[in-house]
């Protein structure tokens, strides 16, 4: 893969109004203007992201999160670029938008997750592996059925941003292929997703638009996996930031919620410190009274140091990730300290943050809720000439295609419907359906 072939700005459906147009703004900050400003963007501040939604006490939703992630990822790619164009010289020039193009790609991240965070991916993919919708199997290919059955929030977000839903434009958001590439963490299908995950890229009816971009950029197929492609590079940055914030975060949450101490939290985060380096800043954390300073003091320390050892990390690789050579994610290689650091703060996370009562609590409550609703509105799609299913079909907003002939987009449209919900939408329409409450008139 070349750099001077990866980074287009070419526009998925605008292809043929393809022009190198003079703008105060470069086409990849034009993505993320158009991402920020979007509807399904609003709404992810009404998506759980780990800990429920606040009342007095603001923990991060997916909007927050997103945000964080995208200015993370911008410094990750500032870092990188400078140390790309010292290496390539004027070969090619559109390296110096690398930071833009990452920034516009974790902004879009999270954008096809579902409400409930990962539980609503869950209920989705076992309703049909598990539930009730196992008796449909027949009624679709291999390809299609493992799209249900690993139903999963990155796929989802590609969907989103480049499938024509009915009464849109062609391209979706019409983002450049860079960007949109980069957002594709797994760039393969449902029936390759690795066994026991939930982990693919695009669904059967968005492949063959994956696969255009693909050829447009020159990525190439896995050496010994012709089925897989190989990354774009910028998706190793976009996985970073994200894995930085969501790591460091999901902490600093947990201490707002008391799940953790102060103390706890503190010795985590100098963890990532020489001794010389903790000792410099445990004399500035004696003059912060404040706690959440003191938190915040430290985060954006850690932070830093691993936005610079990530940068390092894929300068080291870039020759081998352009030969479509799988790597490790960068926050898995990090230098020590850092990388026990952040290993122990993954450990106490998953013992005492993700298995904590209000997390599951949420998490049952939002397996119930999207089974519920899925539940009947997959029945809807079965029996349309029901009279109780035209008036839930009639809920549906039109630019979903629910009365498509394919069985499959059907289901697909259903799926698109759920998944662009945020958390309170799926809780009223829940109670509604379920006649726990009633609509005032």
């Amino acid at each position: 893969m070349k750099w001077t072939q990866l980074i287009t700005t070419k526009r998925l459906g605008l292809e043929q109004y393809h022009t190198d147009k003079v703008d105060i703004r470069s086409e990849f900050e034009r993505d993320y203007d158009r991402l920020i400003f979007s509807a399904p963007f609003r709404r992810l501040q009404n998506k759980t992201q780990v800990f429920p939604l606040p009342g007095s006490i603001f923990v991060h939703n997916r909007l927050t999160h997103s945000l964080e992630v995208s200015t993370v990822g911008r410094s990750l790619g500032s870092k990188v670029a400078r140390t790309l164009r010292e290496k390539y010289a004027d070969e090619c020039p559109a390296l110096s938008e690398i930071p833009s193009i990452v920034q516009a790609a974790c902004l879009a991240h999270d954008m096809g997750n579902p409400p409930f965070g990962h539980s609503g991916e869950q209920a989705i993919g076992t309703y049909f592996s598990e539930g009730k919708g196992k008796e449909l199997r027949p009624y679709f290919t291999e390809e299609q059925w493992a799209d249900f059955t690993h139903f999963e929030g990155n796929a989802n977000a590609f969907r989103l941003l480049a499938h024509e839903f009915v009464g849109r434009r062609a391209g979706g958001f019409v983002l450049t292929y860079s960007t949109l590439a980069s957002i594709i963490k797994y760039p393969y299908d449902s029936v390759y997703s690795p066994k026991g995950k939930q982990k693919f890229g695009y669904f059967q009816q968005d492949k063959p638009l994956y696969e255009r971009i693909a050829a447009e950029l020159g990525i190439v197929r896995q050496a010994g996996a012709e089925e897989k492609y190989a990354r774009h590079p910028l998706v190793y940055l976009v996985e970073a930031a994200d894995d930085i914030c969501y790591e460091m975060m999901d902490i600093e949450d947990a201490c707002k919620l008391h799940i953790l101490s102060t103390e706890e939290a503190i010795r985590l985060f100098l963890g990532f410190f020489s001794e010389e380096g903790q000792a410099h800043r445990r004399e500035h954390l004696n003059r912060l009274a404040d706690p959440n300073e003191q938190l915040a003091y430290l985060r954006s320390g850690v932070i830093g140091k691993l936005v610079d050892a990530c940068a390092d990390a894929f300068c080291e690789r870039e020759e081998a990730i352009l030969r479509g050579e799988p790597q490790p994610s960068l926050i898995d290689v990090l230098p020590e300290p850092l990388g026990s650091a952040y290993k122990e703060c993954a450990r106490l996370a998953k013992q005492k943050i993700y298995r904590s009562q209000m997390v599951l609590d949420i998490e049952l409550s939002g397996y119930k809720v999207i089974s519920v609703l899925l539940e009947h509105y997959i029945e809807a799609i079965l029996h349309p000439e029901e009279a109780y299913s035209k008036k839930l079909l009639d809920r549906v907003p039109s630019q979903y295609a629910v009365h498509d002939e394919s069985l499959y987009s059907r289901f697909l449209a259903v799926l698109d419907f759920l998944s662009g919900m945020t958390d309170v939408y799926a809780l009223d329409l829940y109670r509604m359906i379920q006649g726990i409450e009633i609509p005032k008139l």
